[in-house]
């Protein structure tokens, strides 16, 4: 087995682990190589559990996370999802293999262009990334079936909540501070919204307008 062969297994094994056991998004994860999203210094990383820096002070979420809230997400192949927060574009690559459609939208210009690039590169037709304040969601193309913002906010974000449908989901990590974030799914019902607490995490914070290019 060669080194990389090997890597990917304990890769898949270390997702396993950790509670990880939808087989859909077992096989997305398998199928999507997170070596390609991840470039310079960190490239002989990419297959540890592990969160690493990528552009404009951002980050790759670890593998394990991408792959709980994924999970958490219930995607179907006939959803149209949204993601808020496209960073290095490996998480909407990994919703491209469940989905019918997906959004992606970053404040960071730089990001959504190497992230489109990645994307054509792999083919990846199904997704059309924007340049666009996050925190406002993408109203043109709502209501979204789910939603999963991969940035902190002190509070589901009322937008968020309006352009998602009746029996939609959201994945969204919310907290006051760097340090003490949860994972929250929130269903969308006739009547309201159920929230469930899911894990701690950390991520960077959901912040409102464009970034510099």
């Amino acid at each position: 087995m060669t080194d990389t062969a090997e890597r990917k297994m304990r890769f898949l094994y270390a997702l396993r682990s950790r509670g990880v056991t939808d087989i859909r998004v077992l096989t997305a994860m398998e199928r999507i190589d997170r070596g390609t999203f991840v470039k310079g210094l960190f490239a002989d990383r990419a297959y540890e559990d592990m969160p690493l820096p990528i552009s404009c002070g951002q980050t790759i979420s670890q593998p394990s996370v991408v792959a709980l809230m994924t999970q958490a997400l219930s995607v179907t192949p006939r959803d149209k999802v949204l993601e808020i927060g496209t960073g290095s574009g490996y998480q909407a690559a990994i919703l491209s293999q469940l989905a019918r459609r997906v959004y992606t939208v970053d404040r960071h210009r730089r990001l959504v262009r190497e992230a489109q690039e990645v994307f054509r590169a792999l083919n990846l037709t199904n997704i059309t990334a924007f340049a666009a304040d996050g925190s406002f969601g993408l109203a043109d193309q709502a209501p979204f079936d789910r939603i999963i913002v991969t940035a902190a906010a002190e509070d589901a974000p009322g937008p968020l909540l309006a352009q998602l449908k009746i029996g939609g989901i959201m994945v969204v990590p919310v907290g006051q501070s760097d340090t003490v974030q949860s994972l929250i799914k929130v269903t969308r019902h006739e009547t309201g919204f159920d929230y469930e607490e899911l894990r701690p995490v950390r991520f960077v914070p959901l912040v409102e307008g464009l970034g510099p290019e």
